[in-house]
């Protein structure tokens, strides 16, 4: 195995942090490090302290919880946004993606992931109470199912189905323009925004 040798040990610290991100091995990491140190010194900076201010500072909407710089995020906060529908999403990247279809303009509600025993998450792990909670206020008449069509993402929708069933609420699911077995964020912006225009009720689509 070759061991490599660096000629400063704080290069080599830097390298090791910048390879423990996703995606980055050890020669990305290194390359990344070395394009730092050919910044301005200012730029380098500012780069470190956005950063240290993202994790220290990054709040989480109290009604959706997706990301947000305030207590509640903007899209909560725009009134005129669709309060009566809202979009359940695994993650921040998948609100991301289904704004950027310009075809949607209700809530989200981010669960922070989707069950998956196999990675000891389950349904406590999960914003799903909250999402009940929602619901419960009446002021919600429809919830849109959109997560990644896997058999966690499915599993988890089917669990929603089960808490929500008999509340005076629509369930829908999107269309099943998005492949079996694709997540959210790798799917089309045209694709993803014909299946949430063209989305199903949720028991309908159990028959398929």
């Amino acid at each position: 195995m070759n061991i490599e040798k660096y000629p400063s040990k704080l290069l080599e610290n830097a390298v090791n942090e910048f390879s423990k991100l996703p995606g980055i091995g050890r020669k990305s990491a290194l390359r990344l490090v070395l394009h730092l140190l050919r910044r301005d010194a200012s730029e380098v900076n500012t780069f470190g302290n956005s950063l240290i201010q993202l994790r220290n500072e990054i709040k989480h909407c109290m009604v959706c919880h997706n990301i947000s710089d305030t207590e509640i995020c903007q899209i909560c906060a725009n009134p005129a946004r669709n309060t009566s529908v809202i979009c359940v999403v695994e993650n921040i990247r998948d609100v991301m993606s289904v704004e950027n279809t310009q075809q949607y303009n209700g809530l989200y509600h981010v669960l922070g992931g989707i069950i998956s025993p196999m990675d000891g998450i389950g349904p406590s792990d999960l914003e799903i109470d909250s999402l009940v909670k929602r619901v419960e206020t009446g002021d919600v008449t429809e919830v849109i199912l959109a997560l990644s069509t896997t058999m966690e993402g499915d599993t988890t929708n089917f669990y929603i189905y089960r808490k929500l069933k008999g509340k005076e609420v629509k369930i829908t699911t999107l269309a099943r323009g998005v492949s079996v077995g694709d997540d959210l964020e790798y799917t089309d912006e045209i694709t993803l925004g014909r299946s949430l225009v063209n989305r199903v009720n949720y028991e309908s689509s159990l028959g398929k």
